[in-house]
């Protein structure tokens, strides 16, 4: 994608442009909010597959996203192999027993109670898809040289913000989990140095008996999360 011969500004007519009377602004905002408030953290899943052209089409939709430069820092891999996802699950339950074992201070101990969180990670193996998100920290030419991307965290973290929605709007159920540290997973899966794997998204459909913990619907009312200046 990046050709140093490429790297030059060049402009073209706005595509995709979208023309919305301030009635049908509110109506969309409403609409999709209405979708999004819909959306819950699940723990417990049931083996019912899921396509994979529907992840691919959702990691698509996350690749839409901006990022520093447009260098697209970012790369996903879904994995429905369950050799490998049960080689996911031993380790990334390897790091959580020294987390909950010592290695997080009793403050976040504590603040995991309401959430009901423990080492055991049963959704790794169960869950159809897992997808890893990789950060990457540099990216290389085609004669193999390398250029420095920009803005990488925040970068990564919209595209992943874009994914979590996606899936949620094709019907799909997500966990977000953040074992630490993860680079057991570069290894596992074939990612180069320069990559860094930020989060592992188990993503598939709800068991009959899931449950959320009830402080999950605990949201901030809009005047804690929000200020508008006008």
């Amino acid at each position: 994608m990046f050709a140093r011969e490429a790297l030059t500004y060049t402009t073209l007519p706005l595509p995709d442009r979208v023309d919305l009377t301030d009635e049908e602004m509110r109506t969309a905002a409403s609409e999709f909010y209405d979708v999004m408030r819909k959306r819950h953290t699940v723990r417990d899943y049931t083996d019912q597959p899921v396509p994979r052209d529907i992840i691919e089409r959702c990691i698509e939709t996350a690749g839409t996203a901006p990022s520093g430069a447009n260098h697209q820092p970012w790369h996903f891999v879904a994995v429905a192999n369950p050799a490998l996802k049960q080689r996911i699950r031993e380790e990334a339950e390897e790091e959580e027993r020294r987390f909950y074992e010592g290695g997080a201070g009793d403050e976040w101990i504590k603040a995991l109670e309401p959430i009901g969180t423990n080492a055991v990670k049963e959704h790794l193996t169960i869950a159809p898809w897992l997808i890893i998100v990789f950060a990457q920290r540099w990216g290389q030419f085609e004669d193999g040289t390398r250029y420095k991307n920009y803005y990488v965290p925040e970068s990564v973290n919209i595209a992943t913000g874009f994914l979590l929605a996606a899936l949620h709007h094709a019907g799909l159920s997500t966990l977000t989990h953040t074992p630490n540290p993860m680079r057991f997973l570069n290894e596992a899966l074939g990612r180069p140095a320069s990559e860094k794997p930020t989060m592992i998204i188990a993503v598939g459909h709800p068991a009959p008996d899931a449950t959320v913990p009830q402080v999950a619907k605990m949201k901030k009312p809009m005047d804690q999360i929000a200020t508008i200046l006008e």
